[in-house]
């Protein structure tokens, strides 16, 4: 992969007898202002999420419960990343197609978008984005 490298990110890890705490901070622990942040839940065994890449927006993905597979393509190379600890996630820049799979039972996707939600900013077709990617267009 050649661009700004999709990376994991170990985040601050605070083990205690009570119970184990982590946090992520805008800036800090991740390279964006956090415009939005969702969740993806019960997502049926064999069923994928994504299937698209942003113009703009970048991510930062963590498991925080469960585990699930992160594809990263940029058009030439495709990567995985399991995520399987709450105490790490998964840097995404812009420009670069992904897709998550795999989810385990109970599996819980936190994701923090460095944008508001816009429709424009998808590119849902992935010859598109193969096109935009070879006309250095993303």
């Amino acid at each position: 992969m050649n661009l700004i490298l999709p990376k994991i990110i170990q985040l601050p890890k605070f083990l205690d007898s009570r119970g184990n705490l982590s946090f992520v901070e805008q800036l800090n622990h991740i390279p964006f202002v956090i415009r939005r942040t969702y969740w993806l839940y019960d997502v049926p065994g064999g069923e994928c999420r994504g299937g698209h890449a942003y113009r703009e927006n970048q991510e930062f993905i963590v498991a925080l419960s469960g585990s699930f597979d992160v594809v990263i393509d940029d058009g030439l190379e495709k990567k995985i990343f399991t995520l399987n600890r709450s105490y790490y996630g998964l840097y995404v820049p812009q420009g670069l197609w992904r897709e998550m799979e795999n989810f385990s039972t109970n599996s819980l996707a936190m994701v923090l978008s460095s944008t508001e939600y816009d429709i424009d900013d998808y590119i849902r077709d992935y010859d598109e984005f193969l096109i935009l990617k070879k006309d250095g267009k993303i």
